[in-house]
C-alpha cells in the first residue's frame, strides 16, 4: 500500500517535535508551569488508589502531582529524554510512577484502563487532534474524568506561538494547538464521547528578571522557541527577538524594568459517557 503524503507529512512532523521538545532544558521552563498542573490535580480531585494516566506527560508536572495524591499514575511521553527528567524529579520527591515511551496518538494501553486522563500542556501539541482525542477517550474508563490544560490563542504564549508562526509557517494542514484552548472546539474534537464538560479560563504569572531575561531563557530551554530560532538567518532572528520582547508590552505589569505577566490557559475537565 503507498504511503500517503498526509502520513509523511505527520511522521516529519512528529520527527522534529521529537527533537524540538527534547532540545535545551525544557524541565526548567516546565517549573513555571507546575502550579496549573496542581490546580488541575486539584479541581479534578484525583484520590488515593485511583488509577491515572498523565499522557504527553513532559518531565512530569502532572505526573508528580498525582503521585503526591498517591495515585497509581503512569506518565507517558514520546521523548527519552524529558521521561528521564522526570524519574530525576521524582526520586527527589520521593514519589513513584510508572513511565512509558510512547505516542500519545498511538497509546500502547488497553481501553477503559484508568479513572482519570490527564494531559497539561502536552495533548494540544499532537498534529492529529482528532486522533489524540479519541485515544484519550479509548484509555478512559466509562464515566471516568479527562483533565486538559491548554495554552489559549488569546492569552500571551498563543502570542508567542502566533508570531514564531509569521517566520516559520505550520506544516499544511495542521490545525493550531491553542484550538485545545477553546471550549468549542474541545467539544467538536471529544463529540458524543463526552457526558459534560466544565471549562475555566484561568491564568498564572510568569515572573523573570526583565522581557530580555525570558527571552534568553526561553531560547535557550524552551524547543519550539529554540528551534525557530537555529533556523532562522541572523537577520530575521533579530527581527523575531524584537517581535517577542514587545510582545509583552500589553501584558507586564510590572514598572521596575522586570517581567510580571499573566499567561492564560484552559482548563478542562470532561467526563466520558457511562
Amino acid at each position: 500500500m503507498p504511503i500517503s503524503p498526509a502520513t509523511v507529512r505527520s511522521s516529519s512532523l512528529k520527527h522534529y517535535q521529537r527533537s524540538a521538545w527534547s532540545a535545551g532544558d525544557y524541565t526548567s521552563v516546565a517549573g513555571t508551569t507546575t502550579i496549573a498542573s496542581e490546580l488541575l490535580i486539584e479541581h479534578l480531585d484525583v484520590r488515593p488508589g485511583e488509577r491515572v494516566l498523565d499522557a504527553a506527560c513532559g518531565s512530569g508536572n502532572a505526573t508528580i502531582a498525582c503521585a503526591r495524591r498517591f495515585a497509581d499514575v503512569t506518565g507517558l511521553d514520546f521523548s527519552a529524554s524529558m521521561l528521564d527528567d522526570a524519574r530525576r524529579r521524582m526520586e527527589a520527591e520521593r514519589v513513584s510512577a510508572r513511565l512509558i515511551e510512547a505516542d500519545i496518538e498511538n497509546i500502547p494501553l488497553p481501553d477503559g484502563d484508568f479513572d482519570v486522563v490527564v494531559s497539561a500542556f502536552g495533548a494540544m501539541f499532537a498534529p492529529d487532534q482528532k486522533r489524540t482525542a479519541a485515544e484519550l477517550l479509548r484509555v478512559c474508563r466509562p464515566g471516568g474524568r479527562i483533565g486538559l490544560a491548554s495554552w489559549t490563542a488569546t492569552g500571551s504564549l498563543g502570542g508567542l506561538f502566533e508570531i514564531m508562526s509569521r517566520y516559520i509557517p505550520p506544516t499544511p494542514g495542521t490545525p493550531q494547538p491553542t484550538g485545545w484552548g477553546d471550549p468549542d472546539r474541545l467539544r467538536e474534537l471529544f463529540g458524543g464521547g463526552i457526558a459534560g464538560v466544565r471549562t475555566a479560563r484561568r491564568d498564572f504569572v510568569f515572573r523573570y528578571r526583565s522581557p530580555e531575561h525570558w527571552l534568553e531563557h526561553f531560547k535557550t530551554n524552551f524547543g519550539p522557541t529554540s528551534m525557530v530560532f537555529s533556523v532562522l538567518p541572523p537577520r530575521q532572528a533579530a527581527a523575531l527577538e524584537r517581535d517577542l520582547i514587545e510582545m509583552w508590552v500589553p501584558w507586564n505589569r510590572a514598572t521596575d524594568g522586570t517581567l510580571v505577566a499573566p499567561v492564560e490557559y484552559l482548563e478542562a475537565i470532561l467526563v466520558k459517557q457511562p
